[in-house]
C-alpha cells in the first residue's frame, strides 16, 4: 500500500501561504513528486475498491481533479487548490452514485452520492421517496449507516418541491435536491500505511444507499427496468 508521506500536507501548506504562480514555478518538482505520491494512493484505491464494486474510472491518476483552479468566476483568484481531490466513476448504467475523497492537513475526507442528479433521476427519486420512504428510512437509520455517515447531507428546498404534497410525511427527504454522506478521518489516519484500505472499507458501507438510489432511478414505479 502506498502512503500519503507527511512531505505531501507539508507542500499544500506551504501553497496555502505562497498561493502564487511564481512560488509554484519555482517549487514545480516538489509539486511533481507530491502528486506521483497522491497518484500511487488512488491507484491503490481503486484496486482495493474494484474489488468490491466495478469502477468505470481506468486509473488512479484518471480520477484526480487539477490542481489549478478556473478563477473565470470567482473573486478569489489564487491560482491553485491547496488540497488533493479525486472521484471515480461506477460502471454501467445500472450502478449510480459517485465517489469522492479529499486529502487536506486538518481537512480529510470521503464522500459519496448524487452532487447533481439529472431532472429524471430526481423526479424518479422523489416519486419513490413520495410513495414509500421505508426502504430508505431503513438504509439511513441503520446502525452501520449512522455510526459511519451520521446523517443525510446535500442542498434542499426551503419548501415542498413542485408537484408533491406538503402534507407527505417523507416531506423531509423529499426538499433534498442532492443526496450526499461523507466521513471524515484525522491526519493520523490519513498517514496511515492502510489509509486506502480504510477509505476502500468506507465506500464498500455506502453501497446499501447506493444500491438504493440505482434501484430508484434505473426502475419505473412498477419496478420495471427503464434503464
Amino acid at each position: 500500500m502506498s502512503t500519503i508521506s507527511k512531505t505531501n500536507f507539508n507542500f499544500l501548506d506551504q501553497l496555502k501561504v505562497n498561493n502564487n504562480r511564481e512560488w509554484f514555478a519555482s517549487h514545480k518538482g516538489e509539486y511533481i513528486k507530491q502528486h506521483e505520491n497522491t497518484i500511487a494512493f488512488a491507484d491503490d484505491l481503486l484496486h482495493e475498491l474494484n474489488k468490491h464494486d466495478n469502477i468505470e474510472t481506468p486509473t488512479g491518476k484518471k480520477s484526480l481533479f487539477r490542481i489549478y483552479r478556473d478563477v473565470r468566476f470567482s473573486k478569489n483568484k489564487a491560482p491553485y487548490k491547496t488540497h488533493w481531490a479525486g472521484g471515480y466513476k461506477r460502471a454501467t448504467k445500472q450502478l449510480r452514485g459517485g465517489y469522492y475523497f479529499h486529502i487536506e492537513e486538518g481537512n480529510s475526507m470521503v464522500g459519496g452520492g448524487f452532487w447533481a442528479p439529472s431532472k429524471e433521476d430526481l423526479l424518479r427519486i422523489r416519486e419513490d421517496i413520495s410513495t414509500d420512504a421505508s426502504e430508505l428510512r431503513k438504509v439511513l437509520n441503520s446502525k452501520n449507516f449512522k455510526e459511519t455517515f451520521g446523517t443525510l447531507e446535500g442542498e434542499q428546498l426551503k419548501t415542498c418541491p413542485k408537484g408533491f404534497d406538503k402534507e407527505n410525511p417523507a416531506i423531509d427527504l423529499l426538499r433534498y435536491k442532492q443526496f450526499i454522506i461523507s466521513k471524515k478521518f484525522t491526519d493520523k489516519e490519513v498517514l496511515s500505511p492502510d489509509f486506502a484500505k480504510k477509505v476502500s472499507d468506507t465506500f464498500k458501507k455506502m453501497r446499501p444507499f447506493f444500491d438504493y438510489m440505482s434501484e430508484s432511478v434505473t426502475t419505473d414505479s412498477n419496478g420495471e427496468r427503464i434503464i
